[in-house]
C-alpha cells in the first residue's frame, strides 16, 4: 500500500482521510445532512445515519416510497425527499420516537430529474418530461401538525387518497422542451437579485426570475400575450399550446418570447408598444433592466 501523504504546513489546506467504508444494501441514491446525522436515500428506503468509530451507525429508517429517493433537501426540521417516480414526500423526524413522519405529499406522480428548497415552505422541482414546477405546503399545515399529534400514527383515518394528511399546492408550472438536470437557487452576482438557475440534458443553463412587483407582471403579462398575436412560431404551433405540452403553464411569464419583439420590424414594436402605453424603446429598455438584475 501506498504511503498517506504527510500533512501540510499549519495554515494550508487539511488532508482529507479515508476514516471507514459502511456497506449498504442498494445504491445509494442521495445524501444530505441533517442535525450533524448523515440522511441516506439507499433504494427505495431513506436512512438516517451517525457517525461511529469503525463504520455508520444506522438511527431511523422510512420504507413508504416506490421506487429510489433520488433527492434529498433539508431546512431548519423538515425533509423534502423525492421518489424517482412519486415526487416530493415532505416528512420530519420525532426524536421522541425515533421514527420518520411523512405529513406532506404531492398529489401528481412526477418523475424527478432536479429539485432544490426555495425557502421553509417552498420547493421547485423539474420531471423527466421536460417540465419545471413550483410547490408550496398549505399554509395551515404547521399549526395542524401540533394540534394532532396521532395524525401521522393513525394515517390511514386521516390521510387523504392514501397518502398523507396534507398535500402540497402547486403554484407554478411551465414546459422548458429540454430536461433539466440540474436546479439550484443562486445570485450571480453580488448586485443581482436571486434567481433559479437550472441546466438541461441539451447543456442549456437558463435562469427563472421571480418578479417583485405587480406592475412588472402586468407588463410582461401583456407583452407576452401581445407578442402570442404577432410573433408566431416558424412551425405555426400554438405558443400557449407548446408551453402547456404535458400541464397548463402556469404563473410563468416566458421571457424568450418577450425577447422576440426586438427582432420584429418596427412597425409591429410600434403597434405592440401603444397597446403597452409605451414607446418600443422604453419596452426595449424594460427588458434590459431586468437582464441586469439577473446579471
Amino acid at each position: 500500500d501506498a504511503p498517506l501523504p504527510e500533512p501540510e504546513a499549519e495554515g494550508g489546506p487539511s488532508p482529507i482521510e479515508l476514516l471507514h467504508k459502511t456497506p449498504v444494501e442498494d445504491v445509494p441514491y442521495s445524501l444530505a445532512q441533517y442535525k450533524g446525522r448523515l440522511l441516506a436515500g439507499i433504494g427505495s428506503v431513506l436512512k438516517l445515519f451517525e457517525i461511529g468509530k469503525k463504520k455508520l451507525l444506522r438511527k431511523c429508517e422510512y420504507k413508504h416510497f416506490q421506487t429510489a429517493v433520488n433527492t434529498i433537501q433539508v431546512i431548519g426540521e423538515r425533509i423534502f425527499a423525492t421518489d424517482m417516480s412519486d415526487s416530493f414526500h415532505v416528512l420530519r423526524h420525532k426524536q421522541q420516537d425515533n421514527q420518520f413522519h411523512e405529513f406532506a405529499d404531492d398529489v401528481l406522480p412526477r418523475w424527478i430529474s432536479a429539485a432544490t428548497i426555495l425557502d421553509y415552505s417552498t420547493v421547485a422541482g423539474a420531471d423527466k418530461f421536460e417540465n419545471l414546477f413550483i410547490c408550496r405546503l398549505p399554509q395551515n399545515v404547521e399549526e395542524d401538525i401540533e394540534e394532532d399529534p396521532l395524525t401521522y400514527k393513525f394515517k390511514w383515518e386521516t390521510g387523504y387518497l392514501n397518502g398523507a394528511a396534507f398535500k402540497l399546492d402547486q403554484i407554478c408550472s411551465f414546459y422548458v422542451g429540454e430536461m433539466i438536470t440540474s436546479l439550484t437557487k443562486a445570485s450571480l452576482s453580488n448586485t443581482s437579485n436571486e434567481v433559479l438557475v437550472f441546466g438541461t440534458s441539451m447543456g442549456s443553463i437558463g435562469v427563472f426570475y421571480p418578479f417583485d412587483s405587480r406592475e412588472d407582471v402586468d407588463f410582461f403579462l401583456h407583452l407576452e400575450m401581445y407578442l402570442r398575436m404577432e410573433s408566431h412560431p416558424l412551425c405555426g404551433r400554438d405558443h400557449m399550446m407548446f408551453r402547456s405540452f404535458y400541464s397548463p403553464v402556469r404563473n410563468v411569464i416566458d421571457g424568450d418570447l418577450c425577447e422576440q419583439i426586438s427582432k420584429l420590424d418596427y412597425g409591429k414594436q410600434k403597434v405592440i408598444s401603444e397597446e403597452l402605453e409605451r414607446t418600443p424603446a422604453e419596452v426595449l429598455k424594460k427588458l434590459e433592466d431586468i437582464r441586469n438584475r439577473i446579471i
